[in-house]
């Protein structure tokens, strides 16, 4: 019963036996040109990636995240399997190491992701730009009428997305206009840095959609990390800090006021911004709530919390009913 995806991550399309190796050898290439190489050679199959995702979505919306997580995720980390990928790439294993240990961050999910990866490589981002809009302009052309929608994740300054949409409209309008084509595309960022939620209103002159991530989101809001925070959330519960968990379900107080300003910010400055939300939350139906009484467009979630989620919608509607 979905009516789209909310949430592409492009990078599961990386890890792909046939293409880690290009990702990797983006990785440790040493100047722009060994990484647009490496990078060309990842390029047909993500556009047939989209080509096949937009044919198999029939019409419906597709929200495009570029690559997100830091690039330390992409290569080994045993010395064993270090070795043999150094000899698989023809380098010396200290130069691999060397690579590696430079890619390694105290807090990764603080870290080089996101919007700062394609602030320092825009070739991923042109790459990722040329797939997407060649893949629409293909299917385009058998008839169906795709609109692009491309997410640039983690935001947390205007400048940071005026950068990296300068480089998505320069590469995607030279390719529409050397194919004599129309076509209409977005883009739009995440809203996932509490930062961002506070300049919603800047940040939408440049984003055409929102969408809150609210797993990073309410990692940052509340300094926990989502993968630790397990170890003494019970103590809170017990204690009756919490009453639940702030990961399966929207704090309110906090996540949900930053959500909330966001929402008014965004909309004082472009009046018809999509909104929506991806995340688990997105399938939770307290969330799924007080995602419509805030004004959310749409929630995405995995696909097993689709039903829970549109009787949570329908629920949320008859209880408060849009005009």
């Amino acid at each position: 019963g979905a009516q789209g995806i909310g949430l592409c991550r492009t990078e599961h399309m990386f890890f792909e036996a046939d293409r880690i190796s290009a990702v990797r050898e983006m990785i440790v290439a040493k100047n722009v040109e060994e990484r647009t190489k490496a990078l060309a050679k990842l390029l047909p199959m993500q556009r047939e990636d989209f080509i096949g995702l937009y044919k198999e979505m029939k019409g419906y919306a597709v929200t495009i995240r570029y690559l997100d997580p830091p690039l330390h995720e992409f290569v080994p980390t045993e010395k064993a399997d270090i070795v043999a990928l150094a000899k698989e790439m023809g380098l010396t294993y200290e130069t691999l190491q060397k690579t590696i240990d430079e890619l390694h961050e105290t807090n990764p999910m603080l870290g080089h992701r996101g919007v700062r990866l394609s602030v320092t490589y825009p070739e991923i981002a042109k790459m990722q730009t040329q797939a997407v809009i060649e893949a629409a302009i293909a299917v385009n052309k058998e008839g169906m009428s795709v609109v692009p929608e491309i997410m640039i994740p983690l935001v947390g300054d205007i400048k940071e997305l005026q950068y990296v949409k300068a480089v998505v409209v320069e590469t995607a309008d030279a390719i529409i206009k050397a194919a004599g084509v129309d076509l209409k595309y977005y883009v739009g960022t995440m809203i996932e840095i509490p930062r961002a939620a506070l300049l919603a209103d800047d940040i939408a002159k440049e984003a055409e959609f929102f969408s809150f991530g609210t797993n990073d989101l309410t990692q940052m809001t509340f300094g926990f990390s989502r993968d630790d925070a397990g170890k003494f959330l019970a103590d809170y519960y017990g204690k009756k800090i919490f009453a639940n968990d702030p990961f399966a379900h929207i704090d309110q107080q906090g996540v949900g006021k930053l959500m909330k300003m966001a929402v008014e910010l965004g909309r004082q400055t472009r009046p018809d911004i999509k909104l929506g939300i991806c995340g688990e939350h997105g399938g939770d139906p307290i969330s799924v709530e007080f995602c419509h009484n805030i004004g959310l467009s749409y929630v995405s979630c995995s696909p097993f919390r689709v039903p829970i989620a549109r009787l949570a919608a329908a629920h949320a509607n008859i209880k408060n009913p849009r005009k």
